[in-house]
């Protein structure tokens, strides 16, 4: 009877040594759910027969790159794969821009079901990029860690709505951190303009391809850096003048501006520093023409320090700009000065466009070590205001003198002569 109840504890001691002891083990291998969430979406309209990759059909070069993406996914990795134009081969346009499916769900990547379901895969029917976007992004979820969908396609929107860019404009706008990268396999020019307007409206990036190499290389690479730690930006509300503005340090903040909105806050420079920023503002949805960012370091009494500025015309997603201000060391005054940026915009909207939330700004701000022998006038206060003007009417009334002396001269010259 003993020796039966020691082996039945023996017995449970060992399937609870074997729970504890696999069950994490097992729990560790996959992903967890903050770990960062990619979605591969996949062009297979009839265009993706052409033969010009490597002298393989774009299909085929597509597929060969993601069985290596596949094998090369690191564990902590969630992927997706969706595809857009694979199922509907007919004439009739709005059959078949509705053509987008999820391939492959987000998760821990089961290799060898992914690349089944890739290898079945033909060159089918339309374009519908900005209705795979729209799916993808419903595919990500938000149920914690970052989020990044990668494009591969051959040609741009065959569908015309919802237009690709203003869906990554919306999608930007929801603040779920959604990253789109584009891969282009054709480089004509409509393409390359609609394929950079949906990575820089969600601050990813445009790549043509024209090798297979190439092409697997570069999702590699992007999904791979999904898994990189990012620094996330830290919310911020400014003000309008400077004495009730938020106080802000180095880092990456966000915030939001309406139209020709100013946006104030302050940072701290100790002498022997410089302090450097880089400002942009998101437009998010249709603008006017003609736009500019500006962005300004003043003294606590309003004295403009220095600027940077930029404007354009036209189409855009992200207007920018940026300053640098060294303070100049000074023996006698060792305390921190108080610099106020000011961010404004000169976006313009029809009346028919929300103002609310407004247009989503981010500061890039930096305290680093000064120049030992600072050139830039902006490090004595000569950026703009009245020492400027003084300079310059100086300059003014010397100039003044010497023409003046010169004509005086001339005329001389003449009545002698």
């Amino acid at each position: 009877m003993i020796i039966r109840k020691r082996l039945a504890a023996g017995a449970c001691a060992l399937l609870a040594a074997l729970a504890l002891g696999v069950t994490p083990a097992n729990a560790a291998d996959g992903p967890s759910k903050d770990s960062p969430k990619v979605e591969l979406v996949l062009d297979v309209s009839g265009s993706m027969r052409a033969t010009d990759i490597d002298g393989q059909s774009r299909m085929t070069a597509a597929k060969e790159a993601f069985n290596e993406v596949i094998d090369g996914t690191p564990e902590s990795v969630r992927l997706g794969i969706r595809t857009l134009g694979a199922s509907y081969a007919g004439e009739d346009k709005a059959l078949g821009c509705r053509d987008s499916q999820q391939l492959y769900r987000v998760g821990k990547v089961d290799r060898a079901d992914a690349k089944e379901a890739v290898s079945k895969l033909q060159p089918t029917g339309w374009t519908p990029i900005g209705l795979a976007l729209r799916g993808a992004d419903q595919d990500l979820g938000t149920d914690g860690g970052s989020r990044r969908i990668v494009l591969i396609t051959d040609g741009e929107d065959s569908c015309g709505l919802p237009d690709p860019c203003d869906v990554a404009r919306e999608l930007a706008a929801k603040g779920t951190h959604l990253t789109i990268d584009t891969l282009g396999l054709a480089s004509d020019d409509k393409t390359r303009e609609q394929l950079s307007c949906i990575a820089e409206a969600t601050g990813g990036t445009y790549t043509t391809v024209h090798h297979r190499k190439e092409l697997s290389g570069r999702i590699k690479q992007l999904v791979k850096r999904a898994d990189t730690p990012v620094e996330t930006p830290k919310a911020v509300s400014g003000t309008e003048e400077c004495r009730t503005a938020p106080e802000i340090g180095a880092g990456i903040w966000t915030d939001r501006e309406t139209f020709a909105q100013h946006r104030v806050y302050k940072v701290k420079v100790k002498p022997g520093q410089e302090l450097r920023v880089a400002a942009s503002v998101g437009a998010d949805r249709p603008v006017d023409r003609d736009y500019g960012v500006l962005v300004r370091a003043m003294g606590e009494n309003g004295q403009e320090l220095v600027r940077g500025s930029d404007a354009g015309s036209g189409r855009t997603d992200v207007m920018a700009s940026g300053l640098r201000y060294p303070v100049a060391e000074d023996d006698n005054d060792k305390a921190p000065r108080t610099v106020c940026l000011e961010v404004s915009n000169s976006f313009s909207a029809p009346a028919s466009v929300k103002r609310d939330p407004g247009l989503p700004v981010e500061l890039a701000v930096d305290v680093v070590k000064g120049p030992d022998d600072p050139s830039d006038l902006a490090a004595f206060g000569l950026g703009r205001g009245w020492v400027l003007l003084l300079v310059l009417g100086l300059t003014g009334l010397l100039a003044g003198l010497l023409f003046g002396w010169l004509a005086r001269w001339r005329i001389a010259v003449w009545r002698e002569n």
